[in-house]
């Protein structure tokens, strides 16, 4: 995994040196260049890259700035798999701002901080899930593996240093198997993971949003491991380079405050969010707004002490792929302008960092079962084609319900999205396993988690989604 890592960064550092990006140089005397490293298909970091370029907020911030400075701003998007390229662009001072993961962003903090005019600090998050949640692995849809400790001698696709490779290693770990020796790993960008995992060169693939539940929707692969069960904190976020930012404070402050706009877009508008972001990624919207929607990824921008201690948890990662020089991670985060940034809003920073909610939560009025959604904890979500608006649902049995009663009026179901009982992240309720006890119906996003439930509740029995639609009452 080392020489792979270290070929993937060469690789992409050659390809930096030889892009024609001109990087923060300024084009004239009253033209800034900024130039944005963004991941149009992670998800997670939306609010700093795809939904922030469709909606234009930053250009429009930026505008402002010339409307009173006469200074001009060029802002130049560039749209990579994964957080590798971005850093080595980053590096050779090419890239100005860029978002990645939390185990690319540590990757990004040590290998810039050599030189002071790539040297990076970590300004603000984009998502993230307090459980490690929706960063998962999958298997094919006809593999007999239950659980991580099935994967030992198998081979794993995984990009080298990403979040995704992050949740493997430290799923390994928890299982007991040695993730240097206990699986072979195959150093792949994304797409090219989910070729080999439909091929069978792969047994599975561990994967950063929104790959795991694109290949879930397509039916080419079913959830094997969610990140949840780890229960340590992932997320993803913004760095800026440290000598741009000092000579550009401004372009820094429109872009946070941007990313502010886009996060609040997302938050008030989710399912128009989705499809924004869909369009732009060509991701299906479907997909999309299972991570974007209501109780899926928590979009938060402050960068709170346990996302901070989590990196420090972090970094015997780092050490464990390749030869980086210790960062400091106290030195990396910088909230400054961030905070800045909310108190020209007239918003408590101290009281966004100091919650834990998320900031996007279902609510409204059940209809099949006709009852108010006071409880996001259990609570569904059902989206109908030609529907002006997603249906709640308070909980599982009402999601059935509603699915059932769509369907036998002719409705096309275009997604239903429930959580996961043990570990509540939001999932597809026609890819959950299904169990009946009594009189209820539970969902499981993994085979694992059904067992559980299933060897504390001997009563309870296995049904399938037709099965578990036909009998909800």
């Amino acid at each position: 995994m080392k020489r792979a890592l270290a070929v993937l960064l060469a690789a992409a550092t050659a390809t930096s040196l030889a892009a024609c990006s001109l990087g923060s140089q300024t084009g004239s005397a009253d033209t800034v260049r900024v130039v944005v490293g963004y991941q149009s298909k992670t998800i997670n970091t939306v609010t700093a890259g795809t939904l922030l370029r469709a909606k234009g907020f930053l250009e429009h911030r930026l505008d402002d700035i010339t409307k009173s400075t006469g200074v001009d701003y060029a802002v130049e998007w560039q749209d990579y798999d994964t957080g590798a390229p971005i850093t080595a662009q980053m590096v050779a001072e090419k890239i100005d701002i860029g978002s990645m993961g939390d185990y690319p962003l540590l990757i990004n903090g040590s290998k810039t901080q050599a030189n002071e005019r790539a040297r990076t600090e970590l300004v603000s998050v984009t998502g993230y899930s307090p459980t490690g949640a929706l960063n998962m692995i999958v298997v094919p849809p006809d593999s007999p593996a239950r659980t991580v400790s099935d994967l030992r001698g198998q081979k794993v696709s995984a990009s080298v240093g990403s979040a995704g490779h992050g949740t493997l290693v430290r799923a390994l770990d928890n299982a007991g198997i040695d993730p240097a020796s206990g699986v072979e790993v195959l150093n792949q960008q994304p797409q090219v993971g989910a070729s080999a995992l439909e091929s069978g060169q792969v047994q599975a693939l561990s994967q950063f949003v929104a790959w795991p539940g694109l290949l879930a929707f397509q039916d080419k692969a079913k959830l094997l491991y969610d990140g949840a069960e780890g229960d340590y904190p992932t997320f993803h976020g913004v760095v800026v380079r440290h000598d741009y930012a000092g000579r550009h404070p401004e372009v820094l402050d429109a872009f946070l405050q941007a990313q502010l706009d886009a996060t609040e877009f997302l938050n008030d508008n989710p399912l128009a969010a989705a499809e924004l972001v869909a369009e732009s990624s060509g991701l299906p919207p479907e997909v999309v707004y299972l991570y974007n929607g209501p109780g899926g990824t928590s979009f938060d921008p402050t960068l709170k002490p346990s996302l901070v201690q989590a990196l420090k948890g972090d970094v015997p990662y780092l050490q464990s792929i390749g030869e980086f020089a210790p960062l400091n991670i106290d030195g990396f985060v910088a909230d400054t302008a961030l905070r800045k940034a909310y108190t020209d809003r007239g918003l408590d920073y101290q009281a966004t960092l100091e919650s834990t909610a998320n900031p996007s939560a279902l609510s409204g009025r059940d209809p099949v079962c006709d009852v108010a959604v006071t409880d996001a904890t259990p609570a569904g979500e059902l989206w109908i084609e030609g529907a002006e608006n997603t249906q709640p649902a308070a909980g599982p049995d009402c999601l059935l319900k509603a699915v059932r009663a769509a369907e036998a009026d002719g409705r096309t179901v275009r997604a239903a999205y429930i959580p996961d009982t043990e570990f509540g992240t939001r999932w597809f309720a026609d890819k959950s396993l299904w169990v009946r006890d009594g009189g209820r119906h539970l969902p499981f996003a993994t085979a694992a988690g059904a067992d559980r439930y299933l060897a504390a509740h001997p009563a309870a029995t296995v049904v399938d989604y037709r099965q578990a639609l036909a009998g909800a009452v």
